[in-house]
């Protein structure tokens, strides 16, 4: 009797230590899942991989998993993507129509500069 009850412990206790590396190597895919990240299913293919090779990647599995956040992105940029409410798009077409305006600031300038030039040559001849 001694013996089954042995055997019970040891089939539930390897269960158990088998589903618990399953669902170890699943929690990289389950922070990618949560913070909607691009690359989830490669995520998710990695963490198979990883099981099969003693979990060697899953450290950079769990890095890669919290690297990108969906308010910020992958957090590289030198601002963060929003500046002062605007998202990076606004900013950039802000930075653009600024760039547009001195050039034709200066072109207005080389212009009249130009324009006054000739006349100082027209007048001396």
């Amino acid at each position: 009797m001694l013996e089954y009850v042995a055997l019970g412990i040891l089939v539930f206790a390897a269960l158990t230590i088998f589903y618990g590396i399953i669902i170890i190597h699943d929690i990289p895919y389950e922070i990618a899942k949560k913070r909607n990240h691009p690359q989830q299913d490669a995520l998710h293919v990695a963490g198979w991989v990883s099981l099969f090779t003693l979990h060697v990647l899953w450290p950079f599995l769990w890095i890669w998993a919290t690297l990108y956040r969906e308010d910020r992105g992958w957090g590289f940029s030198d601002s963060g993507s929003k500046v002062s409410g605007q998202s990076a798009a606004d900013s950039e077409q802000q930075k653009f129509s600024e760039l547009t305006k001195r050039i034709e600031l200066l072109e207005a300038k080389l212009a009249s500069k130009s324009a006054d030039i000739s006349a100082t040559q027209a007048g001396a001849e």
